[in-house]
């Protein structure tokens, strides 16, 4: 039996669609309430539509059901598309059960493996997912970009993607999807947050894997990304851009400044609305910057 997805469309239309406009999709974290409100409202402002995406750790926070609970009533009571990502599982079991609650994408990410182990426990998930519903959508990765969504004091990651192993890991494995290291990294620098320095990323690299794997490709850890680079990767062929530390830093600095407004304040609700609107206002200058619009000067000045 066919679980029932969370949006009239589906993903893999969107991406087809989207790749035909010169766009990409959004994909943004959220390991509460409170940045997956802000998420949907971005996306209900700008009318375009975007992934929600939840690492193993989020999911283990907010609950995998529940979380797809969510999801799926907003999916029912809107009609702009909202898409749920389980991102970066790192095992068979944790695939099988966003598979299972309905997920419409699961980032099976066992890239710390060697090439070879890589491949077949990807084929495996792959497998096992399509099996519980055919219409998900699997993502596979290459290559290293290190991890965390957070701030670090020197950068991570390294092994660049190849055009080659990105044909053989999408041949292979039977992905829809595949996350390639082109010059990303997880996380951002203290300086990246400062906004005194910016990632860029190898252009050239992405046409050629493109090329080479024929298939959809997701950029993670796009956080701290310089405005153009973005541009660029999407012409080349990116499909999906990730973003998650920006969310992060921004819930961050806008909470401690609700907080410090008014030390007495002591309702919930209250406290969390302006972080509500700081955080949206991000995730709605990222979702436009990858349609292509021109976004204002200091649009994402506050994570910068």
């Amino acid at each position: 039996m066919a679980i029932e997805t969370f949006s009239k469309d589906k993903l893999r239309d969107v991406l087809v669609r989207s790749e035909q406009e010169g766009a990409a999709l959004g994909h943004f974290n959220v390991a509460d309430q409170t940045l997956l409100k802000a998420v949907v409202a971005a996306a209900a402002d700008t009318k375009i539509p975007l992934l929600i995406g939840a690492s193993e750790g989020e999911r283990d926070f907010f609950g995998v059901r529940q979380l797809a609970a969510l999801v799926k009533s907003i999916g029912q009571e809107s009609d702009m598309p909202v898409f749920l990502n389980a991102d970066h599982t790192h095992s068979l079991a944790k695939a099988l059960e966003a598979a299972r609650a309905g997920f419409d994408c699961v980032g099976i990410d066992f890239s710390a493996l060697p090439f070879d182990q890589n491949v077949a426990r990807t084929k495996e998930a792959v497998q096992a997912i399509k099996a519980v519903n055919p219409a998900i959508l699997a993502e596979g990765e290459i290559g290293d970009i290190g991890t965390g969504s957070e701030i670090k004091e020197a950068v991570q990651g390294g092994k660049l993607s190849t055009p080659e192993e990105a044909r053989q890991f999408v041949e292979a494995t039977g992905i829809d999807i595949l996350a390639p290291a082109v010059g990303n990294m997880h996380g951002m620098l203290e300086s990246m947050v400062q906004g005194k320095t910016k990632k860029h990323l190898d252009i050239e690299r992405i046409v050629q894997i493109k090329r080479a794997a024929g298939t959809f490709l997701t950029l993670h850890g796009g956080s701290g990304t310089e405005d153009e680079d973005f541009r660029k990767a999407v012409a080349a062929g990116i499909n999906i851009i990730h973003i998650n530390t920006e969310l992060r830093v921004e819930w961050r600095r806008s909470l401690g400044e609700s907080l410090a407004r008014d030390p007495n304040e002591v309702v919930p609700y209250k406290i969390l609305r302006p972080v509500v609107d700081s955080v949206r206002q991000v995730v709605s200058s990222r979702s436009r910057l990858f349609r292509g619009e021109l976004v204002r000067p200091g649009a994402v000045a506050s994570v910068a």
